[in-house]
């Protein structure tokens, strides 16, 4: 986390948190989410619309992906300055980059190491690392399945359904909220 952030969380400790605002795509790209985006729909399997904006502005990315991090109930946020702005996940909270020598890193440039590796009903190959559970990136999956033929990987089986809880992310943290929100 920037220490600059750092700071604003001990000068302004009360900020709420903001949720539905911001995106995660299955290819690592980032979009903002305006209100009348959220009002399209769900993020993860809405519409075009729903999706919102693709952000495009590489310092306010790399911003954002330094202060990329999950709580303790699996919802992923941005650390903005004292507010933490949930994520809406498409698929997963990160999102896998493997190279020609079957190194790992996250779209956020972290190096990681693969410690198990999944594939779904859909064919879709994901990994759990050290540092959290991810998609394999589309195109890098000839080098997965690279990994794979060589036996460097042993894929288990599992159903997307049962993903969330499995490996412990909330895909909707706005939704999760809402539930919460209307409980109470």
């Amino acid at each position: 986390m920037d220490d600059i952030v750092k700071a604003a969380i001990a000068k302004w400790p009360n900020v709420p948190h903001c949720y539905g605002w911001l995106g995660l795509d299955a290819r690592g790209n980032w979009y903002m989410r305006d209100e009348r985006s959220q009002a399209a729909g769900p993020f993860a399997g809405g519409s075009a619309l729903s999706k919102g904006s693709l952000l495009q502005h590489d310092k306010l990315i790399d911003f954002i992906q330094r202060n990329y991090q999950g709580d303790a109930s699996g919802q992923w946020y941005f650390q903005n300055g004292p507010q933490r702005v949930y994520v809406e996940l498409e698929a997963t909270p990160l999102i896998c980059r493997v190279s020609p020598d079957f190194s790992v890193c996250t779209h956020t440039g972290e190096a990681a190491r693969a410690q198990r590796c999944i594939i779904d009903q859909h064919g879709r190959l994901y990994l759990e690392t050290g540092i959290g559970f991810g998609l394999v990136h589309t195109q890098d999956m000839t080098y997965a399945a690279d990994a794979v033929e060589s036996g460097l990987w042993v894929p288990g089986e599992v159903h997307t359904a049962d993903l969330q809880q499995r490996f412990g992310y909330v895909r909707s943290p706005a939704g999760a909220f809402s539930s919460a929100k209307r409980i109470e």
